[in-house]
């Protein structure tokens, strides 16, 4: 789902809400979100998951073209993590699309 399709589900879904203020009520909290992470602070939003800012220490790679040693800085990347209600209900409906697709077009084996 990209944003725009996100922005075209809010506004299916709640009539009273115009294209423009759809568009506007995801970017206003994708920006908090992002402000929050660039703040160093955990986003939790219970029954779908937490957005942290994890640590890459500094290392060693190589140059896969001239094979020579380079060194890569720390770095602070964003990292989500599922929550239980979300996991649980991505393990279930990915479990039922298979089981209604798992018999199509598959004979017995010789």
């Amino acid at each position: 789902m990209t944003r725009s399709d996100l922005v075209e589900e809010l506004s299916n879904r709640f009539g009273q809400l115009t294209h423009r203020d759809a568009e506007f009520a995801v970017k206003a909290i994708l920006d908090a979100m992002n402000d929050a992470l660039v703040a160093g602070h955990r986003i939790e939003i219970r029954g779908f998951g937490s957005f942290s800012i994890n640590r890459r220490p500094p290392r060693m790679g190589r140059n896969p073209r001239s094979g020579e040693s380079v060194a890569i800085p720390e770095k602070r990347v964003p990292h989500f993590k599922p929550g239980k209600a979300l996991r649980e209900s991505v393990d279930q409906r990915t479990a039922e699309i298979e089981a209604g697709s798992s018999g199509l077009g598959k004979g017995p084996r010789s």
